[in-house]
Parts: C-alpha cells; structure tokens; sequence
C-alpha cells in the first residue's frame, strides 16, 4: 500500500536523484561534487518544509501562512551559510554548483508550490483521500 502523505518527498527525492544522474552523465564525473552538493540542501530543505507544511495544515490551516515565512527566514539565513561553506571551505568551482543550487532550489521550491496549492484547494482532506477523488473533477 502506497503512503499517499509521503509520496511528495519520495517524488522529490527520486526526482532529484534522476536529474543528477543526468547531469553527470552529460557533464561527466567532473562535475560530481558541485552538482551533488548543489542538490543537497535544496533537497533537503524542500522535503522537511513540506513535512512542517502538511503537519501545520492538519493542525491548523490558518497557521500555515505564518509557517511559510518562518521557514523562508530559516532558509534564508541556512542557504547563505551552505552557499559560503561550499565555495570557502569546499572549494568548489562557482558556476557548477550556483547552477546546480538554483536550479534544483527553483524546480523543487515550484513543486511545494503546486503541492501546496493542491492542499489548500482540497481543503482539510489529506492529500491521499483528494488523489482518490481527482479523477472525477
């Protein structure tokens, strides 16, 4: 039986995987470390504000606004550090990885987007029980 509320991360993650590895098979092994780590918070970062975002829609889905911009002035101030470790401590090659790091922040920030959309259109249903029902709208 499929969890239907942790499909999102799950496609995410696989997501994410996929286009890495299609990176680095056009951009070769040369790229490993830049794209990875470009992955890598991103990632990260959109799997477990999409787990904060559906816990406080349970709980209270008026308090998911304030949730949003909590985690945004998180990730904000967690980025500019990764971003800083990464190109100082790491040294990795500049445009590699800010290309890596914004388009995987950019495609997987979209998906919590549409993910969230889809939430508050089917109101205090879970997500499960509204993909069930989808296909009759």
């Amino acid at each position: 039986m499929v969890n239907f509320a942790a499909a999102p991360a799950f496609w995410m993650v696989a997501g994410s995987l996929l286009t890495c590895g299609a990176a680095l098979a056009i951009g070769g092994q040369a790229l490993m470390p830049e794209v990875l780590v470009g992955m890598a918070a991103p990632l990260v970062s959109a799997v477990a504000s999409w787990q904060v975002i559906q816990r406080a829609h349970a709980v209270a889905p008026t308090r998911v606004t304030t949730v949003l911009m909590v985690g945004f002035a998180i990730k904000a101030l967690l980025f500019g550090g990764y971003v800083a470790i990464a190109l100082v401590v790491l040294d990795l090659r500049p445009v590699p990885f800010i290309a890596a790091f914004t388009s995987y922040y950019v495609a997987l920030h979209l998906g919590e987007a549409l993910l969230l959309k889809r939430l508050i259109a089917f109101g205090a249903r879970p997500l499960a029980d509204a993909a069930g029902s989808q296909s009759h709208n």
